[in-house]
């Protein structure tokens, strides 16, 4: 039954993106009356980044701040999930760890379904070298999120073309090390494909967009050389520069700016293709006049006031990512810390933001560049990096700092630079310290929460093992 589950998101991709009016079974449907042109090829293709929208607007931002010092819930009547994320007390039950799944595997799935499919039809050399590598770059950036929140996950390189097929492959568990070099792989044919590629939208895979995620990849895995390479790469392509005005990339307008990597769009007045930002990221008050319509927030991921607290003095980001007080139906303001970055002020509907996620973007490289060359004895040249993205946050030039002492710079300089957007889980995972920071921050806040060595994966989700009890949870939960 499990295998019919990862099935169906191979089929996905062909309803999502067209209206089929024959009954005739949809993998029928694919093979006969799809694939066919490139413009089918495009279609699947918009369709596959598409599905980015939902886990971005909602699951991703949960796990990745949430979870954090960095916000907390604030109304009265939280959900299970979100309760869930915010002691950081995960079940297999968690709906954003569902979403999250089953959004990851459907974009591997679509993204199998081109590869499968590609090589028969008949398209220049230069157009299907795009397709592939964006549809690698896809299916990379899916399990780069499944093998970090989930650990060991099944593995599927190809498309299925009947349920016997699918019912006959292996969907047991693969070790973590085997999915990441297939993401490296993955990354690697990605960027070379993609290299003479050009003229696309920044929310399309592009080369740069390969190689930043590859850097990352390798950063994630301890492999400094590596990252440091690549990444200098992308840096010395100068095909990004920092965006002289912070605020800009997350505010309305912040479509294909400079240092914009890769993007996920949202627009809003279309059914389905806004984002929750603005609700989620606002207090919960019914008599707000901030959006047209008095639209109310829901105050589900919240600033923390040590989160509000933690910017260096005269750091412009504060003011830029974070609101204290909100103005009222009476003309009056109320003492309110909320999120500023990504909040469309113009939408008075919920989950219709207009304001797009920016999932890569240069200052990212230049500070994974900055810990690479740190880790790798280069540290005095670290430094250069490191101060490049503080001087556009208007702070002065660091310097002398050790190896260690300039691993905890990073470490709140990162937490600055990318507060509200989904970095800070992964970053406190990544280098080893989800732990200690976690448990003090608990301890300070007189919470009886901690979290424990095997809480830095995520449980697999319970429908996932109510289908397939030989899936194996994970140990712990």
């Amino acid at each position: 039954m499990k295998k019919y589950c990862i099935y169906l998101f191979t089929l996905v991709t062909i309803t999502s993106c067209s209206d089929f009016l024959d009954l005739q079974p949809e993998y029928q449907v694919s093979e006969k009356s799809f694939y066919k042109s490139a413009s089918d090829f495009e279609t699947a293709l918009i369709g596959n980044y598409a599905g980015l929208q939902g886990i971005h607007s909602t699951a991703l931002m949960y796990i990745g701040e949430l979870t954090t010092d960095n916000a907390e819930v604030r109304w009265t009547s939280p959900s299970v999930s979100e309760t869930e994320a915010d002691e950081v007390s995960f079940t297999p039950s968690n709906g954003y760890l569902n979403t999250i799944w089953n959004g990851s595997f459907a974009t591997i799935s679509r993204s199998n379904n081109i590869l499968a499919r590609i090589d028969g039809v008949d398209l220049t050399a230069e157009r299907k070298n795009q397709f592939k590598g964006e549809s690698l770059f896809l299916r990379a950036y899916g399990y780069f999120y499944l093998v970090r929140l989930f650990g060991e996950v099944p593995m599927v390189e190809v498309a299925f073309r009947s349920p016997n097929e699918i019912m006959k492959f292996d969907m047991s568990r693969k070790p973590i090390s085997q999915i990441y070099d297939l993401i490296k792989k993955d990354l690697s044919e990605a960027a070379s494909l993609l290299t003479n590629v050009s003229g696309l939208s920044r929310s399309r895979a592009s080369s740069g967009a390969a190689k930043a995620l590859l850097g990352k990849v390798y950063l994630t895995l301890g492999e400094y050389d590596q990252a440091s390479a690549v990444l200098k790469e992308v840096i010395d392509e100068q095909k990004y520069s920092l965006e002289p005005d912070y605020f800009r990339m997350f505010t309305n307008g912040n479509d294909e700016l400079p240092e914009s990597v890769f993007e996920i769009k949202y627009l809003s007045g279309n059914l389905g293709e806004g984002n929750s930002f603005s609700s989620t990221f606002t207090p919960a008050r019914f008599d707000m006049a901030i959006f047209p319509n008095n639209m109310q927030g829901n105050g589900r991921i919240i600033p923390t006031p040590e989160m509000a607290g933690s910017y260096e003095s005269g750091d412009l980001r504060r003011s830029l990512s974070i609101g204290d007080s909100v103005l009222l139906v009476t003309g009056k303001y109320a003492k309110e810390l909320y999120g500023l970055k990504f909040v469309d002020f113009t939408v008075g509907i919920i989950s219709d933001g207009g304001i797009n996620y920016t999932s890569l973007r240069y200052a990212d490289v230049l500070l994974m560049y900055a810990e690479a060359l740190n880790e790798t004895g280069a540290n005095s040249e670290a430094h250069t990096y490191l101060n490049m993205v503080r001087n556009r946050a208007g702070l002065v030039d660091l310097s002398g700092l050790s190896s260690e002492e300039f691993k905890l710079v990073m470490e709140r300089e990162r937490r600055s630079e990318f507060f509200l957007e989904g970095h800070r889980w992964f970053d406190l995972v990544r280098t080893g310290r989800l732990k200690t920071v976690m448990n003090q921050y608990f301890q300070d806040k007189g919470l009886s929460f901690s979290i424990s060595d095997h809480e830095w994966i995520m449980p697999i989700p319970l429908r996932e093992i109510d289908i397939d009890p030989n899936l194996e949870q994970n140990p712990g939960f």
